[in-house]
């Protein structure tokens, strides 16, 4: 059977009059609607009111029903044949009546065959007679009356105690509390000390191997190739001038480039006379510095510069610098520390597999105890030529591993010393972070914090409500919880009459369930 749908819920204030909710409802066709009287005060009493509301119901094909605790209005509701309940919960589990669509019948509604008051006038004269002639009968039929009476007052009182049923749902008062706890874990500890911050620790030491290269960033220079080409020498005297091999000649701007023939020649006499001879770069000046452009070699160095000058009438070439690549020492101490990392990184995960599942390894703790020049490798010196360096190194790596479960223990502890009174620590809220090492001493034992962090809930005592809340009304119930009982101040508690219309709270205290909700 399908679920009938959900009512539209419109809320009365105590300004509310006819008109106003006719408005209200003028938005609204072919639905549910729930009337929802104030909480104090009340509003539409006379019957007349929920004579025209109805009509403007069914005039747009809307279901009616009343959420009131008005005594007055309950009543003209059950007279127009309209729902009545005392909580929202109460309709929701109701089947909702249809409203009469006339309340009144008029004088031309009558039944045709209905008699007139002439026709019943001697059956009633008879049996005013005939009560008066079984005086006898007439009492015994009281005394009967009398204790059936007595009989259905007493199932009825019977019932009124052990029928009505009454849930109390109530949300207790919530807060979170932290603590943090310093340690100081060593492995000199052999249990823990909740008062002094004491825990014990566990020292590990494994040996590793590790390989690392990476490129050289030093050079080393190679033997230049020197540039080469010719010079013309001009004669400035009258006799011929002879030119041996590896006569000198350079540049004059800047640094001076130096060059030397490589064959020897002669001038012819006379002033202008000239010839052409091949030179070579002198080795200060090999590589790529021997190269100048035109004109620029205007200098002889020694006796002929004085009857001779002389002249590049093209640029010299092919000088070439040469270098490799080669180790600095910047290389190996770089490496040196790559490696390291690498070391303390593998010993951290080779110790992992050696704890148990209440130990925590402190990364802070990882360090190398333990290098030695043979166990220390690199493939080329420095200043040797090379690509790359690579270095090959063992060494041994200690840590200190910590049973997290007992510093919890002290955590938890702390804990325990900030829970109000009335309340208690819900273990399932309970949760733990580690924070930093602050500081490691020289005998291995390091000093970490903890800190914890829990939900405490207030205590119910529910056998104590269902005994004070019997027999009271839902707003005397309402004072004692909020009174009484430590509930969220944000959550009010919700109270569920079964029947809605008895307006209390069962006689016997097994009839109330109270329900104690997680809080938000």
């Amino acid at each position: 059977m399908p679920m009938p749908e959900r009512p539209e819920f419109i809320q009365l204030d105590p300004s509310d009059d006819v008109l106003s909710v006719r408005d209200r409802l003028s938005f609204i066709h072919g639905k549910r609607v729930l009337l929802i009287w104030p909480e104090h005060g009340t509003v539409l009493t006379r019957k007349l009111d929920l004579v025209l509301i109805q009509r403007e119901a069914m005039r747009r094909a809307i279901r009616l029903a009343l959420v009131t605790h008005d005594v007055e209005v309950m009543k003209n509701a059950e007279e127009l044949n309209i729902s009545a309940f005392e909580t929202i919960g109460a309709s929701e589990r109701a089947r909702w009546k249809r409203g009469r669509a006339k309340v009144f019948a008029g004088r031309f509604s009558r039944p045709p065959d209905l008699p007139s008051s002439a026709d019943i006038a001697p059956a009633e004269a008879r049996a005013l007679i005939g009560e008066n002639e079984s005086g006898p009968s007439r009492w015994r039929l009281l005394r009967r009356g009398a204790a059936l009476a007595v009989v259905l007052a007493a199932i009825g009182a019977a019932a009124y105690a052990a029928l009505p049923s009454a849930v109390v749902i109530v949300y207790p008062a919530e807060e979170q509390i932290v603590a943090e706890a310093v340690l100081t874990a060593s492995p000199a500890v052999a249990d823990v000390d909740v008062d002094a911050g004491l825990v014990p620790a566990t020292r590990l030491t494994v040996t590793v191997d590790e390989t690392g290269t990476l490129p050289t960033t030093g050079t080393q220079a190679l033997a230049a190739i020197p540039a080469q080409g010719t010079v013309v020498f001009v004669n400035q005297t009258s006799g011929g001038v002879d030119i041996p091999v590896g006569t000198t000649v350079s540049t004059s701007a800047g640094t001076p480039v130096l060059f030397r023939t490589i064959e020897p020649a002669r001038v012819p006499a006379g002033s202008g006379q000239q010839v052409e001879v091949p030179i070579e770069a002198l080795q200060a000046s090999a590589g790529e510095i021997g190269n100048v452009d035109a004109g620029l070699i205007n200098t002889i160095v020694g006796d002929l510069a004085s009857g001779l000058t002389v002249r590049n009438l093209t640029p010299t070439y092919g000088g070439v610098s040469r270098s490799v690549p080669a180790v600095s020492p910047q290389d190996q101490e770089r490496l040196l520390a790559i490696v390291r990392q690498q070391l303390q990184s593998r010993a951290y995960l080779e110790m992992l597999p050696r704890l148990n599942d209440s130990q925590t390894l402190i990364l802070e703790t990882v360090r190398i105890v333990e290098e030695r020049s043979d166990w220390t490798t690199y493939s080329a010196e420095v200043g040797q030529a090379a690509d790359s360096l690579t270095l090959t190194m063992r060494a041994v790596v200690e840590a200190v591993a910590v049973n997290q479960r007992l510093g919890q223990q002290v955590v938890l502890a702390q804990l325990s010393r900030q829970i109000p009174r009335g309340r208690h620590l819900r273990p399932d809220t309970i949760a733990y972070e580690i924070g930093p090492v602050t500081q490691v001493f020289q005998d291995g034992s390091v000093q970490f914090s903890i800190v914890g962090r829990g939900q405490v809930t207030a205590q119910i005592n529910t056998a104590l409500i269902q005994e004070r809340l019997a027999g009271r009304s839902p707003e005397e119930a309402l004072i004692f919880l909020y009174t009484e009982v430590d509930m969220a101040p944000d959550r009010p508690p919700i109270i569920d009459l079964a029947p809605p219309w008895l307006g209390r709270m069962p006689l016997l205290p097994v009839r109330i369930a109270v329900r104690v909700a997680d809080g938000v």
